[in-house]
């Protein structure tokens, strides 16, 4: 197994230290026979900021490019995204559940999320830094 997440993409746009690529991410099932036929399949396009690029000179826009990124990134990436956010959902409900009655614990434990996220939010040049895409 490898260690890389890696994407084919097309540069959008070049400026100083930074390309932005547009990427197009689909689920594994998107080369199953019955995918046109399925909800489950989709495709979806992003555009991937990728900096600390050297020369941005030596790219063009509507040239392929690889972005890839080491398979802790993204492990990293979710567990900030989703892992963190659930657990203090799970914890603020049961503790408040204590205290309170079930419909204000729910949503205590969901107003919780959006000091996480305002935090997310203003850490994310820092965090930028951590969860870095490269080329090929």
């Amino acid at each position: 197994m490898s260690n890389k997440i890696s994407h084919s993409g097309i540069v959008e746009s070049v400026e100083p230290g930074c390309l932005h690529v547009r990427i197009l991410q689909a689920t594994a099932c998107g080369s199953c026979k019955a995918a046109g036929h399925c909800n489950a399949a989709e495709n979806k396009e992003k555009v991937v900021d990728v900096y600390g690029v050297g020369d941005t000179s030596l790219y063009n826009i509507g040239q392929e490019v690889r972005v890839t990124a080491s398979m802790q990134v993204g492990m990293n990436a979710v567990f900030l995204a989703f892992g963190i956010p659930f657990l203090v959902l799970i914890v603020v409900l049961f503790v408040a559940s204590r205290f309170m009655s079930e419909e204000v614990a729910a949503l205590l434990s969901i107003a919780c999320l959006i000091p996480y996220y305002i935090i997310l939010y203003l850490l994310r040049d820092k965090l930028r830094e951590r969860f870095t895409f490269r080329i090929e």
